[in-house]
């Protein structure tokens, strides 16, 4: 009998877990929903997974691993095309980040603090691009792009062929709709007392917004920036269609490359890509996160 004491508080607890099991905090169907989200996340991030690995292989084609090796980064950085084409693709990004952040802010302010007529169709058309598939995105800017050049053609007579100020006019005009869309986010809970509180202490519209305004939007702001960034460093579409002869840009020419073959070459021009946009959209979480 003392012997069997233990034996049946094991034999309890044994019958007890099969319970717990079923109505605790592991049940069937939350380790169905894990097992199915581990699934999902290795469907979706375990090619990027490979992607990274292979671009350090001595392998020529990248399909097997060989051993370690910064080959393919070295080739790359002296890769005079390749590099002509990453300094074009910052240069654009740059440029069209800085001109649609400040258009961006100044869409979402008056949108957030004026109501005037035709608001509802602006609204409208702020979020055009956002749902529109990026192809009629491009094939519109690239029709409109026709046009503008045949007009200056015809008044002209001067001949102007799509280059990246084409580029840049067709990121432009896909990112202001992304920069207004977070700084109208961080207008939302803006305290307008603060401002009411700064005119009646004597300062003027403009100094209010300078110092009251635009340091309380201003994680938003850099948000936006930095999402602006990071879609037109990876934006392809638009590239391909508004690039014209004799203008290389990244992303059209990493596609280049890859009809002809797949080398670890662009193994590790896509990394490099890869780890650059996920630093920015962490940045950008992380900016608007400090408001």
């Amino acid at each position: 009998m003392i012997e069997a004491q233990p034996q049946n508080k094991r034999a309890q607890r044994a019958a007890s877990w099969w319970p717990r099991f079923n109505s605790g905090a592991l049940t069937w169907g939350r380790l169905t929903l894990t097992l199915h989200a581990f699934l999902m996340y290795l469907f979706l991030y375990g090619p990027i997974f490979v992607l990274v690995v292979f671009s350090f292989t001595r392998d020529e084609f990248g399909v097997r691993w060989t051993g370690f090796t910064l080959e393919w980064y070295v080739r790359m950085f002296a890769n005079d095309r390749l590099m002509g084409a990453a300094g074009n693709t910052l240069y654009v990004a740059f440029v069209s980040t800085v001109v649609s952040t400040i258009f961006g802010t100044l869409l979402a302010l008056a949108m957030e603090r004026h109501r005037f007529r035709g608001r509802t169709g602006v609204d409208a058309v702020i979020y055009l691009p956002v749902v529109i598939p990026e192809i009629a995105m491009a094939v519109s800017l690239l029709a409109f792009s026709a046009l503008v050049l045949e007009f200056i053609r015809v008044v002209t007579g001067e001949v102007v062929r799509r280059s990246l100020v084409t580029v840049i006019i067709g990121h432009i005009a896909f990112s202001i709709s992304f920069v207004t869309i977070v700084v109208r986010a961080s207008l939302k809970h803006f305290d307008r007392r603060l401002e009411e509180a700064a005119r009646d202490l004597g300062a003027n519209s403009w100094q209010t917004f300078w110092r009251i305004t635009f340091p309380m939007i201003l994680p938003g702001i850099l948000g936006g920036a930095l999402l602006a960034f990071t879609l037109s460093l990876d934006n392809f579409i638009i590239s391909l269609f508004l690039s014209g002869p004799g203008t290389s840009l990244l992303p059209v020419e990493v596609y280049n490359k890859v009809r002809r073959a797949v080398t670890p070459e662009i193994n590790a021009i896509s990394t490099l890509m890869l780890a650059v946009s996920i630093t920015l959209v962490v940045l950008s979480q992380l900016v608007q996160r400090r408001r």
